[in-house]
């Protein structure tokens, strides 16, 4: 789910920027839909940057083999 939030950020601010005209007093609905938008925006990016590096890593097992010495 390295995307989920960032698109449901996009779709709610898409929401309230272009759909809702309801208009509540004090609360401008179209800047807090691109202030979601803009979240979102944000938000899928630094998911991005995140699986690229996440996926450049790379992990490497050492396994230290020992043997008994001979028993007399």
């Amino acid at each position: 789910m390295k995307y989920g939030t960032g698109i449901f950020l996009l779709v709610i601010g898409a929401i309230l920027a272009f759909a809702v005209a309801d208009r509540i007093e004090g609360v401008d609905l179209v800047m807090i839909g691109y202030i979601c938008m803009g979240a979102g925006v944000l938000a899928l990016i630094i998911g991005a940057i995140a699986g690229a590096q996440r996926s450049n890593t790379s992990h490497h097992e050492i396994v230290e083999h020992r043997e008994d010495p001979p028993r007399v």
